[in-house]
């Protein structure tokens, strides 16, 4: 039965309230434009609501955004589920940490507004610039286009890592979608239900650290065997778009709402493409349509 429960809010709220329902520690530092995020977490533990796991999740403030990281990181090692939030700088200072729960492919999901980073003066507007600086990361990325997108988006990136072992940063663009207020459709717990994988959480918990199943991590190594455990890490890379897409079509089939890697609309016999990816899809979409219809041949890829 597909999901009819419409709700209106907007980005920052909607994708707050899966990930909320999916972690059990949340660790914040407010930076403009993601602290509603933060702060809806912070409001829905201090009402003693329950995640889907029937627990209250832990949520700490910490000192930075990088103290945040690291909290997550700490929390990820010890086989929890866990996500945070942020932007632009806050961001970079999260570098260091992402390189390391990427290196020990620990599954966690973090939502980004994307914002400008600060150059000759700092700017709170949307681009892609805080994203793109972490591409080299080891992060998966998953970018939405509008409000509803980026509620559903959020779901898929919680499951999609604890399936890939490969963290996500899931992003929409800052203040224009963010912000926008707008009528979607809310994921039932239910769905939630469906959609987790209960052995891939169980895993995740026994890989966590315990001085009654002591292992080795957080070596130095020489370059013959670094590089060794850099070309292991390969095999779940090449996962990750097989197993998105698999997540994609479960979420289709369960509400209803289809969504792709890489999506095409416009003429079969486009002389023009737009490839983009983020809130301006939304408006690109029309334009297409509009200028089909008065003629043109035009088409845009939207990249998830």
């Amino acid at each position: 039965m597909l999901e009819k429960n419409f709700e209106i809010l907007d980005a920052n709220e909607a994708v707050a309230d899966v990930a909320y329902r999916l972690s059990e520690v949340v660790a914040i530092y407010p930076i403009t434009p993601s602290s509603p995020m933060a702060e809806h977490c912070d409001e829905w533990a201090s009402k003693n609501r329950e995640n889907l796991f029937g627990i209250v999740p832990t949520i700490e403030e910490m000192q930075s955004e990088g103290g945040a990281a690291g909290a997550i990181h700490g929390a990820l090692l010890g086989g929890t589920l866990a996500t945070t939030f942020t932007a632009s700088q806050g961001l970079l200072l999260m570098i260091p940490n992402m390189y390391k729960i990427a290196g020990e492919l620990l599954p966690f999901a973090m939502h980004v507004t994307a914002r400008s980073l600060a150059t000759h003066g700092l700017s709170i507007f949307g681009d892609h610039s805080d994203v793109m600086a972490c591409r080299q990361t080891g992060f998966a990325m998953l970018a939405s286009n509008s409000v509803q997108e980026a509620h559903d988006l959020a779901c898929i990136a919680h499951i999609a890592t604890l399936k890939s072992r490969v963290p996500f940063m899931h992003f929409f663009d800052g203040f224009r979608t963010s912000h926008e207020i707008n009528t979607l459709t809310k994921i039932e717990d239910e769905t939630l239900r469906a959609m987790i994988d209960g052995q891939s959480i169980l895993e995740h918990h026994l890989r966590g650290l315990s001085p009654d199943d002591p292992f080795l991590c957080g070596t130095a190594q020489n370059p013959d065997v670094f590089f060794q455990g850099r070309e292991r890490a390969n095999v779940f890379y090449e996962n990750i778009a097989p197993i998105v897409e698999s997540c994609m079509e479960q979420f289709k089939n369960l509400t209803g709402r289809e969504y792709k890697l890489f999506e095409y609309t416009g003429a079969a016999d486009a002389e023009r493409v737009t490839v983009a990816m983020g809130s301006s899809c939304e408006t690109l979409d029309e334009v297409v349509k509009h200028l089909n219809n008065h003629g043109e041949k035009v088409g845009l890829v939207k990249v998830a």
